[in-house]
């Protein structure tokens, strides 16, 4: 475990969907795969979920040949407006931070909050970076792109 100082990074976003498709979004293997960690050069190979407290996800992502696994556990499932899971990434880390997913009717859409704990100082802008890609993917997602298939197009 790193003695490293760490922080919590919080990003927000709006959605012109509803605060149930948002939600469902994460935990639908063939919806996620599509954003949730994928890159726009990479190959998502593998999008496993089970959808319950105390369940797992795994999406391993091919970068340049490489492997690349995200790995977490369930901590809560609140539809549709509360989901907290843990979140490491083994291949660069043992460390397991927490997420938290907390999705607001707004109007005829939402507004979703991630808030991601135990993020190193050093990381903090890449973290933030990476989680407004994930955000942008999802909603490119949404409105029924496929990211990844659009960037190697």
């Amino acid at each position: 475990m790193s003695t490293e100082k760490k922080v919590t990074v919080r990003v927000t976003r709006r959605f012109e969907a509803s605060a149930e498709r948002v939600f469902n979004a994460w935990l639908e293997p063939e919806r996620a795969r599509k954003f949730l960690f994928a890159t726009p050069t990479g190959q998502m190979v593998r999008a496993d979920i089970d959808a319950r407290v105390g369940g797992s996800f795994c999406f391993v992502d091919r970068r340049s040949g490489e492997d690349v696994e995200h790995v977490g556990t369930y901590l809560e499932i609140d539809r549709p407006r509360r989901l907290v899971f843990t979140f490491g990434v083994p291949k660069y880390s043992s460390d397991n931070t927490r997420v938290t997913v907390e999705i607001v009717p707004r109007g005829t859409g939402c507004e979703l909050t991630l808030v991601h704990e135990g993020v190193l100082t050093d990381y903090v802008s890449q973290t933030e970076a990476g989680w407004g890609k994930i955000l942008g993917g999802l909603e490119a997602t949404l409105s029924g792109m496929d990211v990844a298939a659009e960037a190697r197009a």
